[in-house]
């Protein structure tokens, strides 16, 4: 009981720091309505346009604007004050949120307007993401707390995707999608004022004397010659860009094959956040990084046939058992992909391999939202939701393939921070190399 208590207490451990914690809370809050907001998106398109293609065209245009920014972002995080980028940024999404609301209220939505305010959403979130995921590590004094913190950042992430989808299922069948637009907006002003509230260390900001596109281009290099962080970058990216659609059929999932209503799609979307959760929890409850190589191809694994298990689910228990499976390997795959590159990456171009990490995870999967539209327009759900679950597993077998050289050159960064020791014997080689097989 004694070392249960001590897991627990481990798996919170970041929570220790203040600035963290304020963060944890207001994000957590936030999220929420996040999710929310996302619900009701994708059933009001669905409702008023009754095209899959269209749901596919608002979710590319709703995060295109990531891939296009994302190496700017990267390097105005790299520059400037992170936490005023965030507060900004955080600020505009709050009144998308509201504006969203008001059209819905007065019954002047349309298609067009949705358009133009998911690319003014991306265009905040091409900022938002890369310099958020940054700023943590400036919110963690002890950066042994570093990975906790990202895990931490998962868990909440994912709670407030149990929470939100449930709510806002029964919040659309009841009182229509405006609501959830409007307490998403009121929702982030918990995040506005727990930034406000940190004390954070002045950060010194770098001399701008570079060209910006030439500290671009010096990001990319940089992340293209280190074999670990290319790779782990590539599997992701691909991953978002063949697997990660899935979340745009699901109206279609919850309508067309359960035939159900929004509280179906709500209890898909909430089944996955149980999955991711129990993901999360588990990635904050490790010790170190030590490993987390062979839990990417391990949790890919999960995914990927998670997504071809829902192609040919047509009970709904079984669909939401499958997209629990679907959101625990999604979140350990994602959790594990950013500790290892935050924990390895050079401090001074943080911010430019964030933004890539956030070009692959969330800027791929509008090129995937289009495809998978497409497919599923032409050829039926069960075929989109099946090819994308085969290409996924494809592209992990090639990471398998690079698995040892990315072991080989993360270990020396391992021992020079202290995470393994530089001696060890053949036993405790041994032991590591299989660990990771269950890693992060």
């Amino acid at each position: 009981m004694l070392r249960s208590l001590a897991n627990f207490k481990n798996a919170f451990r970041a929570l220790a720091h203040r600035n963290y914690r304020l963060f944890f809370i207001g994000q957590g809050l936030s999220l929420i309505g996040t999710w929310m907001q996302n619900i009701a998106l994708s059933w009001l398109v669905y409702r008023i346009t009754n095209s899959v293609m269209l749901l596919g065209v608002v979710g590319f245009l709703g995060q295109i604007m990531i891939f296009l920014f994302g190496p700017f972002a990267g390097a105005i995080a790299d520059r400037f004050d992170r936490r005023r980028i965030v507060i900004a940024t955080q600020t505009l999404a709050m009144l998308q949120a509201f504006v969203l609301a008001v059209l819905v209220y007065t019954d002047t939505i349309a298609v067009w307007q949705i358009m133009v305010l998911s690319l003014f959403l991306g265009f905040i979130l091409s900022f938002d993401a890369p310099t958020r995921q940054s700023f943590v590590v400036e919110m963690i004094d002890n950066k042994k707390d570093l990975s906790n913190a990202i895990a931490l950042n998962s868990s909440i992430f994912n709670g407030a995707r149990l929470i939100g989808p449930a709510v806002a299922g029964v919040m659309i069948a009841s009182l229509g999608e405006g609501l959830c637009f409007l307490i998403n907006g009121i929702s982030y002003l918990c995040v506005i004022v727990s930034l406000l509230m940190m004390r954070i260390k002045p950060r010194h900001e770098r001399p701008t004397a570079k060209k910006i596109f030439n500290e671009i281009r010096e990001g990319f290099a940089y992340a293209y010659r280190f074999a670990p962080i290319r790779y782990i970058i590539l599997l992701l990216g691909m991953i978002s860009l063949l697997g990660m659609p899935y979340t745009v059929l699901m109206p279609v999932f919850a309508r067309d094959v359960l035939h159900g209503g929004p509280q179906t799609l709500g209890f898909l979307m909430g089944a996955a956040g149980i999955g991711a959760l129990g993901g999360a929890l588990y990635m904050a409850s490790r010790r170190n990084v030590v490993g987390l190589g062979g839990l990417i191809a391990f949790s890919s694994s999960v995914f990927s046939l998670g997504l071809l298990a829902l192609a040919f689910s047509r009970a709904e228990w079984l669909a939401l058992l499958v997209m629990a499976v679907i959101g625990f390997g999604m979140i350990m795959h994602m959790a594990s992909s950013n500790t290892l590159l935050q924990t390895i990456v050079e401090e001074d171009k943080r911010g430019r391999v964030m933004s890539l990490y956030t070009m692959a995870f969330l800027g791929m999967t509008p090129f995937g939202s289009l495809i998978a539209g497409g497919i599923a327009d032409r050829f039926g759900i069960r075929a989109a939701l099946s090819g994308c679950g085969l290409a996924c597993l494809l592209c992990v077998g090639g990471y398998m393939l690079v698995l040892p050289e990315i072991r080989k050159k993360v270990r020396p960064i391992y021992i020079k921070m202290g995470i393994v020791p530089e001696v060890a014997t053949a036993i405790q080689t041994v032991s590591e190399l299989t660990s990771v097989v269950e890693k992060e």
